[in-house]
């Protein structure tokens, strides 16, 4: 392959990624993405609507001059992503295409891969079946992305979290081999992360942190506008600082994680003892839907007001809070995005957070930083995940 193939091939991702990214872009903005000059650009976009990977769709909005054309990625061509997330209880799966349209809908089941030896064969069976069900041809499918909680190894491909009769199975070039696809898998709070960069609260930012509150409590770190996962890929694990008053054991075998107090496993826990102890509760009722997770409820009963619910999560935050001011005095951070499944509960999360930063923070320090609360939280590991293929993506 001559090296000018090469590199309009490379040209030819770039482009394709920026659009995934940013659904509809003209020349000009394609260019300043991509950092290549006007005709070279226009000259491989016309080669990509030759491939049928790109459309031209109108002209943008007039702001004075000539309108520029507009350009997206093909809704007729077949590439297809699958997104899947796993967390502490349940596994949920979409697939998008590659304007990040969901072309299969939302599937879940219940899946504890922290304890469950067949967990690996029951997520391969439940992707696996899902696949089938979309009646998509598998060779249009790019690729899979998952999110998994807990340590994650990208460098030795690595997931102790995951209970396997081998704690150091390549996990995978297992589930490649499975699903002769390619395979891409990483932490759940990282993928959360990225979404919100590419997605969310986070878009235009170089410096972020996204605190994911799930039935742990996750971090996810964008640092000079590239996900941070520290030297081994062990980085973030936010919810096992030891603030804790707590003598409960966390999930890691340590005492004294913020986790204890954060999670909202620990906080469906506090409402069930609530109720044991008397006090009355619209939790009292939904806890008897077993349809849902307690937590889930918890967080449903929080949003609607209920006192015991709002008072259990206002405790939680503001230890979460203590634990956002270690990361406001060390990482000096432009935003702190509040997101996981937990952030349903929305604004509520942020009266006692800046509670806890007015009382423990540097004033000069706590400025500089926003904190805000996710807008695509429900869906954002799942996000994540596609972006994640994205990213490996290669222009064939």
């Amino acid at each position: 392959m001559s090296v000018i193939i090469k590199k309009n091939k490379q040209l030819k991702t770039e482009i394709l990624k920026g659009l995934y990214y940013n659904r509809r872009l003209s020349i000009l903005d394609l260019s300043k993405l991509t950092r290549k000059s006007v005709p070279l650009v226009a000259s491989i976009v016309n080669e990509l609507i030759d491939e049928g990977y790109v459309i031209e769709e109108g002209l943008a909005p007039s702001t004075g001059g000539r309108r520029p054309s507009i350009y997206l990625i093909n809704p007729d061509k077949r590439l297809y992503i699958v997104a899947v997330a796993v967390d502490q209880l349940i596994t949920r799966m979409v697939i998008y295409d590659f304007n990040n349209t969901i072309v299969l809908s939302l599937k879940s089941t219940a899946i504890k891969m922290s304890d469950d030896r067949d967990g690996i064969g029951k997520l391969v069976k439940f992707i696996n079946e899902n696949i089938k069900q979309s009646g998509l041809n598998i060779n249009d499918i790019v690729g899979i992305g998952i999110g998994m909680p807990g340590f994650v190894n990208n460098e030795k491909n690595i997931y102790p979290s995951i209970i396997t009769d081998n704690l150091n199975v390549n996990l995978k070039e297992y589930l490649v081999q499975q699903f002769d696809l390619p395979v891409h898998i990483d932490n759940d709070s990282s993928l959360i992360a990225f979404a919100e960069l590419k997605f969310g609260k986070g878009m235009g930012k170089e410096n972020i942190l996204v605190l994911n509150v799930g039935w742990g409590t996750g971090l996810g770190m964008i640092i000079n506008g590239v996900p941070y996962r520290g030297h081994s890929g062990y980085g973030g694990e936010f919810s096992h600082i030891p603030l804790s008053q707590s003598n409960d054991l966390c999930s890691c075998g340590k005492r004294g994680c913020i986790e204890v107090e954060t999670s909202l496993a620990v906080m469906a826990n506090k409402a069930q003892a609530a109720l044991d102890g008397g006090a009355k509760s619209s939790m009292e009722w939904l806890f008897k839907d077993t349809s849902k997770q307690p937590g889930d409820h918890f967080l449903d009963a929080a949003s609607q007001g209920d006192p015991v619910a709002v008072s259990i999560l206002s405790e939680a935050a503001f230890q979460l809070g203590k634990g956002v001011v270690m990361l406001l005095h060390i990482m000096n951070p432009e935003k702190i995005i509040i997101s996981g499944r937990g952030a349903i509960a929305g604004k509520m999360f942020l009266p006692p957070i800046q509670q806890a930063i007015n009382e423990y923070c540097i004033l000069r320090i706590a400025e500089q930083t926003t904190i805000e609360i996710s807008d695509i939280a429900r869906d954002a590991e799942l996000m994540g995940a596609a972006a994640l293929v994205v990213e490996q993506y290669s222009f064939e």
